[in-house]
């Protein structure tokens, strides 16, 4: 079972500001435990690194853009101590022939220092990054920035032999139209010699121009939910987006809907090389993380025991601890609910036991809201939940779940959508859980300390609910007999 110790969530706020060779970005988090919330998130598309591959130097005109964006960053930090604020720069800053006195302007007129990460080091981080938003992944990462890529190999839950290679947008060629043969033949010749060392059927993509790749194909192929963290394409699927994109030009890519304006003059060049490294790399799944570099930081920044716990757990903990509600139901509903269901066979393999942790989280999500609409709401909000730790099929068993934690009606909202990310098996076991939920709730009037005095168990074909001695009038009442019905119903068993 997950609980903490001290049952508290230890929230503070943290901003990092990144200065990359694309964009400046300032983005201010929560960070309550090991769940990382995004509060405030602003970019400047300044081009540091637009000119870097002809004159060695940061772009004129993007150091006074990048100038007016850290200006407007530190006056909306106005007041905050500078153990709060990580400022970090990447590959044109680093590269460049002028990026030490970039930097000393930077200190000068804003106060910021800004720490230059190194190739090694910026491998290390997106790969942690990788980490914060799916403690589960393995494989190799890749983080494409404007100038760089960085890759780096995931063993064990942890980063290991990390590179970085010329590959970014800008150092081949951009803004300039893309020469498809020209640019596969610079990335070969970069790529070639590491490509054994990177090996991997699981690849992780970072960074905003593969996330719009992904966007791309989820408009291509109708996909229903518009959420591009753990986004997953086959081998076939990822190639056919990236050679699509690769033979487009900036006209036509500009007519299509939902693509970064901004991005047009570079993302050709990020379809060639992702097209490259899945054909060298030998790679079978591509899963897109909407974590990266600056996450990588912040998780870096936790103590082992916090990075230790579970991102889903605690972000579906957080989500409901902000209405001001209980943090100690979660956990009872969790140890209630748990020996029943964990009889009944795994439809998520070793997953099962964290989704009904996180499920019972979620019990209270909907507790403020009118309750003629909290099972819609609550559904909506748990299936596009900026919460890391879940794929796309957790996420909407989980919305299924909050749902029938709310509400008996066998439907839940988006039907088409949940249909397509769900089996049969895994919808029915997402409303039994809910249904499950629903009666501790009801059972305890959500008391936590009133909970472990009833039992919950599967015995044969039959649900069974037990009081210990001397308290018996729990299971008296209507609603109770009615939840209890409900949830025998959803297993398919007895009472």
């Amino acid at each position: 079972m997950w609980l903490r110790a001290d049952n508290r969530l230890d929230a503070r706020q943290a901003a990092v500001i990144d200065l990359g060779s694309n964009s400046v970005r300032l983005v201010i988090y929560r960070v309550e435990g090991r769940a990382i919330w995004t509060v405030f998130n602003e970019k400047a598309l300044a081009g540091l690194g637009r000119d870097l591959p002809v004159t060695g130097r940061l772009s004129t005109e993007g150091v006074e853009v990048a100038l007016a964006a850290l200006h407007r960053f530190r006056t909306l930090l106005n007041g905050w101590g500078t153990e709060e604020i990580t400022a970090a720069a990447t590959a044109a800053v680093r590269e460049s022939a002028d990026g030490e006195a970039f930097l000393r302007r930077v200190k000068a007129e804003t106060g910021l220092d800004v720490r230059v990460l190194s190739g090694e080091e910026e491998a290390r981080y997106a790969a942690l990054g990788v980490l914060a938003g799916d403690p589960t992944a393995a494989g190799v990462v890749g983080d494409l920035g404007g100038s760089s890529l960085e890759l780096v190999r995931l063993t064990d839950g942890a980063p290991q032999d990390g590179a970085t290679l010329a590959l970014g947008p800008f150092a081949l060629g951009a803004p300039r139209p893309l020469d498809i043969d020209r640019t596969r033949r610079a990335i070969e010749a970069e790529l070639g010699p590491v490509a054994g060392r990177f090996r991997a059927r699981s690849f992780h993509a970072v960074g905003g121009a593969w996330r719009n790749l992904a966007l791309l194909h989820m408009e291509m192929s109708h996909y229903p939910l518009r959420v591009a963290h753990q986004y997953e394409m086959s081998r076939s699927d990822a190639v056919d987006v990236a050679r699509f994109v690769e033979r487009l030009s900036k006209s036509s890519l500009e007519s299509i809907k939902g693509l970064s304006k901004k991005r047009f003059d570079t993302l050709p060049y990020a379809a060639l090389v992702l097209e490259a490294v899945i054909e060298r790399l030998g790679v079978e799944r591509v899963t897109i993380s909407a974590y990266g570099v600056r996450e990588g930081l912040l998780l870096d920044a936790m103590s082992p025991s916090v990075r230790a716990r579970d991102p889903l757990i605690e972000g579906c903990e957080a989500l409901t601890a902000v209405r001001g509600l209980s943090l100690e139901l979660g956990a009872a509903l969790e140890a209630w609910v748990s020996p029943a269901f964990g009889q009944l066979p795994p439809l998520f393999a070793s997953r099962d036991p964290v989704l009904t942790a996180a499920a019972c989280r979620l019990a209270d999500v909907g507790a403020r809201l009118h309750p003629d609409h909290r099972a819609d709401i609550a559904f909506e909000e748990v299936l596009r939940a900026p919460i890391a730790g879940m794929s796309h099929a957790e996420r909407a068993f989980l919305a299924c779940a909050a749902f029938a934690r709310h509400s008996a009606t066998a439907t839940p909202p988006e039907a088409s959508t949940i249909n397509r990310l769900l089996t049969p098996e895994r919808r029915q076991r997402a409303r039994a859980l809910g249904a499950a939920i629903r009666l501790g709730c009801d059972l305890s009037g959500r008391n936590a300390q009133l909970l472990p005095n009833a039992t919950l168990s599967i015995s044969g074909d039959r649900l069974l609910l037990k009081a210990l001695p001397g308290w018996e009038d729990l299971l008296l009442g209507e609603q109770t007999a009615k939840r209890a019905q409900t949830l025998a119903a959803a297993l398919r068993l007895r009472i």
